[in-house]
């Protein structure tokens, strides 16, 4: 998972405009059914197709593209469907997945891969399965037992998805961070299905700049700032957990007079619109320290970090602007309007769990982080400094959570909004 190149052999391509009928929005699992059904007959059809490439490759080294492209083929058909069930597009799907669709795939085949990993595919893509169960709720083959549905309710893109179902009857339109998480999920299951299914000997990556380049971070007051270099030292990894022992115990201190120091600046938003500066400066560096301990301990960042918070003294840190005036109302019921992000952030922080645990053997076998965890793993933890934002009166602005890395330019975003949809797209 660590050589990273530029363009990978399944890509997912997204031209939606985020525009929804409440009508189909409120019945889009009962309209998905016939799909549902064509894509599992599909999806066993591949599976047989597989096992004939599996022996072709073993046997000749090569692979026949009619086959290849048949299953991918298929996998692009799981994206139309995945996509329109997980509210990542409007429009109908076309059945077999023939034609062009808001949410995309380009599948570039592999006909020549390597005999070794050919043979040990099975057990290679276990740790990317597991991941995108997570992720994405599994790789498409569900059924309706108890454990499946528990699954399912626990991946990132499922619950993205509930929150897309309500927010899009309500505004007749997907949220572009709920949209472009979405794309993201499934842009990772689809490159876990096809290394599974040998269309490709490229291994999955979970790097949101690879797999989702075009998505959108408006500027916000809790920004990422990322200078890691992927380096780990191979002992402190080993001792990770007894190191970061100390840090659990002040964070833990930390946070009992953080909840209290938010219990004084509530009122004093309420009556002055604002956060003192000093309360303020203190909060800031609760979520800034909080955000270290998770990444050294998640081995997203590498070396040991400080006690008290530093801005910039981390190589993953967070900035946080300066107080700023906040709105009242908001400040009356923050709790009740952060719910939702909190719904979305814990299993993105299941997911960063999962990170470190594969993150912490590659780091001890390899001495790096891999590139992709290292970066979904940011991103994650850049989401959920910003919740704590929120919820502790840093700032008023909602958490947005995006597979982006950076912030784009704000000259950017008002050319964004400007821009008219395509003529002739496709609409719900």
């Amino acid at each position: 998972m660590d050589a990273e190149r530029d363009r990978l052999p399944i890509r997912i391509v997204v031209s939606d405009d985020l525009r929804r009928s409440r009508l189909t929005v409120l019945f889009r699992l009962l309209l998905a059914i016939p799909h549902l059904f064509l894509v599992s007959l599909y999806g066993v059809a591949a599976g047989a197709v597989s096992i004939v490439l599996w022996l072709a490759l073993v046997i000749e080294g090569k692979a026949p593209r009619t086959l290849q492209s048949f299953v991918g083929s298929y996998l692009r058909y799981f994206v139309h469907v995945t996509a329109y069930v997980h509210l990542a597009a409007g429009p109908y799907p076309p059945f077999g997945g023939g034609k062009s669709y808001p949410v995309d795939l380009d599948v570039d085949p592999s006909p020549r891969q390597r005999r070794r990993g050919v043979l040990a595919r099975i057990v290679l893509v276990l740790p990317a399965l597991v991941l995108s169960v997570f992720l994405g709720g599994g790789v498409g083959t569900y059924d309706y037992s108890w454990f499946s549905w528990v699954v399912l309710s626990a991946s990132v893109s499922v619950t993205a998805a509930i929150l897309a179902w309500f927010s899009s009857l309500l505004l007749g339109r997907t949220p572009r961070g709920l949209r472009d998480l979405g794309a993201y999920c499934i842009g990772y299951t689809v490159q876990v299905l096809g290394y599974f299914l040998l269309v490709t000997d490229r291994y999955p990556t979970t790097n949101p700049a690879l797999i989702l380049p075009e998505a959108e971070l408006p500027l916000h007051p809790v920004r990422l700032e990322l200078r890691d270099r992927r380096e780990r030292s191979r002992l402190i990894v080993l001792f990770r957990i007894l190191l970061v022992s100390p840090h659990l115990i002040w964070l833990l201190g930390w946070s009992a007079l953080a909840l209290l120091t938010v219990a004084v600046a509530w009122p004093l938003a309420l009556v002055v619109g604002r956060v003192p500066s000093p309360l303020h400066r203190f909060m800031a560096a609760w979520v800034r320290y909080s955000t270290h301990v998770w990444a050294f301990l998640f081995v997203i960042g590498g070396p040991f970090p400080g006690f008290v918070g530093a801005a910039g003294s981390y190589p993953v840190d967070v900035a946080i602007d300066p107080p700023q005036r906040q709105r009242r109302p908001v400040t009356v019921f923050r709790l009740v309007l952060v719910y939702p992000a909190i719904v979305l952030g814990v299993p993105l922080m299941v997911v960063v769990l999962v990170i470190g645990v594969f993150g912490w053997w590659a780091a001890l076998i390899s001495g790096r982080m891999p590139e992709g965890l290292r970066n979904l793993g940011a991103v994650s933890l850049r989401y959920s400094a910003q919740i704590n934002a929120y919820v502790f009166l840093l700032t008023d602005r909602y958490p947005f959570f995006s597979p982006a890395m950076q912030d784009r330019p704000r000259h950017v975003q008002l050319e964004l909004a400007l821009e008219e949809p395509v003529p002739g797209r496709a609409r719900s």
